[in-house]
């Protein structure tokens, strides 16, 4: 069993933006963070989700994932992104870049996605907030290309 907390950030809306990660396993844990210079909050939420998805060494893991982000929740667990997906209306969605990276990490793994309420009570998006703030706070910030590239289209 794997436990995965997840929160994205942005100052702006677009603006720099962080994710910030806590993965739980066996006793483990291990956080992750990392900036980008011009994203939106959607990004960094998803990405934070597929950072963490890869981060894991092994597939067909039973996965808890705790995020604060319904548009990450709702497109998974309502089946929007599996119906994007076959309809190839990808087209037509913001960050399909980012939802075709989820997929091919999805089929490997067995996950349950869990609301959580932002800035509330649960320490490890607590921590996963600071962990995505500070990144986006952060110097030598990253280029976040599939979303720089689109508004170049």
């Amino acid at each position: 069993m794997v436990e995965i907390y997840t929160d994205g950030s942005s100052r702006g809306n677009p603006g720099p933006g962080g994710y910030g990660i806590v993965l739980l396993a066996q006793g483990h844990r291990k956080e992750i963070a990392k900036g980008y210079r011009l994203t939106t909050n959607n990004r960094m939420e998803l990405l934070a989700v597929i950072v963490a998805l890869e981060a894991l060494k092994k597939k067909d893991l039973e996965i808890t994932l705790y995020t604060d982000s319904k548009y990450v929740v709702d497109s998974v667990e309502k089946g929007w992104v599996f119906q994007w997906n076959m309809k190839e209306d990808f087209a037509k969605k913001k960050n399909r870049d980012l939802w075709k990276r989820f997929l091919k990490l999805y089929e490997y793994q067995n996950i349950r996605f869990v609301w959580v309420k932002g800035h509330s009570t649960n320490k490890e998006n607590i921590r996963c907030d600071l962990l995505a703030t500070e990144a986006a706070d952060g110097y030598n910030l990253a280029i976040d290309e599939g979303y720089e590239n689109s508004k170049q289209e």
